[in-house]
């Protein structure tokens, strides 16, 4: 018994930390794995320290992530003059730079906000600048996911001790 304990609580720690990291990365469902590896963590100890009430924060919490990546995204790319194609070109070039590595997840977004704008006949140093924005607005919500994702672990934490 102790060692099929062991064995689910490996999995909630590799569910949470696949969580975690896919608040950084995209395509990876970052705050629905985070979720789950605590829903099972919880489920473990029979929902002794966990119960319903922590569990909605938690899930309230998971979805404000989508909440803060939505509005900062918008927040970027307006703030510095971009398009709506700006802002389908960075989601279009993040997900081709994901064949490209590191370098391509963090170029890619902006040179597919860059190529949005250009499409709409702007001028280069207009583009130039939706790009920045997109980039901005993409840091500011993978920092914000990040705290978010922390803090539900941490509240996790918290509430099991009580």
């Amino acid at each position: 018994m102790a060692e099929q304990s062991l064995i689910l609580w490996i999995i909630t720690a590799v569910l949470t930390l696949s969580g975690l990291a896919g608040l950084l990365l995209p395509l990876v469902p970052g705050a629905p794995l985070l979720f789950l590896g605590l829903l099972l963590g919880a489920w473990i100890e029979g929902f002794r320290y966990i119960g319903i009430w922590t569990l909605l924060i938690l899930a309230g919490m998971a979805a404000l992530t989508y909440v803060v990546e939505f509005i900062s995204s918008v927040f970027g790319v307006k703030r510095y003059g971009g398009s709506r194609r700006a802002m389908v070109g960075a989601v279009v070039g993040g997900i081709a730079g994901l064949f490209l590595g590191i370098p391509g997840i963090l170029i890619g977004p902006f040179v597919g906000a860059v190529l949005g704008e250009l499409s709409l006949r702007r001028t280069l140093d207009e583009a130039g600048r939706a790009g920045l924005g997109t980039v901005v607005g993409l840091a500011l919500g993978v920092a914000g996911k990040l705290v978010i994702g922390i803090g539900m672990i941490g509240y996790f934490l918290l509430m099991r001790l009580h």
